[in-house]
């Protein structure tokens, strides 16, 4: 197989080794793209849904949440895409590709006149946002092999996350100082520049890596996966990731309803909470909270699947996230609201990387980065899903009765992944034989 493009003649004289600690210096710097490309995400959630009330006076809720529905679209569909792209071409120019896709997006949120061009600029966003967070979780599963994937799931979804809470916080205080526009997304405008260079100039390809893997590929020892052969088509990819298989596809559905909530909380908790006579900055304080806990808690829950196991830490994740949901749904006071987004990003830190993780566990390496474009198809797609389906009960019943149902639908989710979910991670795993000496981290 091709080592793809953008693999230069001194990145094929390195030995390709895998592990945590052999790759630690790349491995940092993408997660440091990806807190950049959470930052890209994070310029939106605080200031985008007040600029729909506020400033281009969009009363329904349904069409205030077209920019989320867009996002969502354009990013599940890149998502798979990304996948392909990635095993096809290399890693590294689909990363440099969604850089220079999010370029325009700070600049169109800045000058919009109209609430088309914010919707415009959110297609760019989700196409963008597909391209560079699946390649940076590719990257980083390329890299450390199978016996710490659940710590780089959660270190990656860490800092993403993580910067979309520190940028929802930023951006609260700077629209309050400064007015919606266009201060807070000068921010964007500084990761889109530093993500695109250093992206072209620093990171290196890790396809290689992804082909040593496959070539020291070690069975399961229950034989559990013995028919996924490693020669799978995209439609079988697709099919054994989407509703075949059962611990894919059970991560694809929790995945799906996962970000149905995240696309609730990103377009209707600040109308909610403004609706109560909360500040601006006290609703990028809550817009702030949720992701914050979500990003931080990943540093362990990640890890800590790796010593436990992925399917109880997701179906417990998304009982902790409904229960989060109720209280949102119950109170009225920002001390409450509080509580209960550190509840949602809590039961979020438990589910996100584990997801990821247990695809990393199923998928062979030969067909894992379209597994992961797949499972991504499915889990942003809640985006969209949640932006119309949350938009259409609020306009019918209000803000509050969209959160109880959504609240229902996430209780189920986890239901589902308790009774259909095999457990994905092996415990004891040999470490395959790399050449050069390498072990695994």
């Amino acid at each position: 197989m091709s080592p793809g493009v953008g693999t230069t003649p001194a990145a094929l004289a390195r030995p390709i080794v895998l592990g945590l600690r052999q790759n630690a210096a790349q491995f940092i710097l993408l997660v440091a793209v990806n807190a950049l490309v959470g930052g890209m995400l994070g310029q939106e959630r605080t200031v985008l849904p007040l600029l729909a009330t506020r400033t281009f006076h969009l009363s329904a809720h349904t069409a205030a949440l077209t920019y989320i529905l867009v996002f969502g679209v354009a990013k599940a569909a890149t998502n798979y895409f990304a996948g392909t792209w990635s095993d096809r071409y290399g890693r590294k120019p689909v990363l440099v590709a969604g850089w220079l896709i999010a370029v325009p997006v700070p600049l169109l949120l800045i000058w919009a006149p109209g609430w088309g061009w914010i919707v415009a600029a959110n297609v760019l966003l989700g196409i963008s946002q597909g391209l560079t967070w699946s390649t940076t979780v590719i990257m980083k599963i390329d890299l450390v092999g199978p016996a710490r994937r659940g710590l780089a799931m959660g270190l990656n979804e860490a800092a993403g996350y993580g910067a979309v809470a520190a940028t929802a916080l930023t951006t609260g205080y700077l629209a309050e100082q400064y007015g919606l526009r266009p201060a807070p997304f000068l921010l964007g405008v500084a990761f889109a520049a530093l993500g695109l260079g250093l992206s072209t100039l620093v990171v290196r390809e890790t396809l290689g890596h992804a082909h040593l893997e496959a070539a020291n590929h070690v069975a399961r020892a229950d034989g559990r996966h013995d028919h996924l052969h490693h020669e799978l088509s995209n439609r079988q990819v697709f099919t054994q990731s989407s509703f075949r298989e059962p611990a894919l596809s059970s991560a694809s559905q929790a995945g799906l309803v996962n970000n149905l909530n995240d696309g609730l909380a990103w377009g209707l908790f600040p109308v909610l909470f403004a609706a109560a006579g909360l500040s601006v900055a006290r609703i990028g304080v809550l817009a702030a909270l949720y992701p914050a806990v979500w990003g931080i808690g990943q540093l362990f829950t990640g890890a800590l699947s790796d010593r436990w196991g992925r399917k109880w830490f997701i179906a417990a994740g998304m009982w902790v996230q409904a229960l989060g949901l109720a209280l949102i749904a119950l109170a009225d006071v920002f001390v409450l609201w509080a509580v209960a987004a550190v509840l949602l990003g809590m039961g979020t830190a438990m589910v996100y990387p584990t997801l990821l993780a247990s695809i990393g566990d199923v998928a062979h390496p030969a067909w894992r980065a379209r597994a992961v474009g797949v499972y991504r198809l499915w889990r942003d797609g809640g985006f969209a899903v949640g932006a119309l389906f949350a938009g259409i009960v609020a306009d019918a019943f209000g803000v509050r009765a969209a959160v109880w149902t959504v609240a229902a639908l996430t209780a189920v989710s986890g239901l589902v992944v308790a009774a259909r979910m095999y457990e994905t991670h092996q415990r004891r795993i040999p470490a395959p034989s790399a050449p050069q000496g390498g072990t695994n981290g």
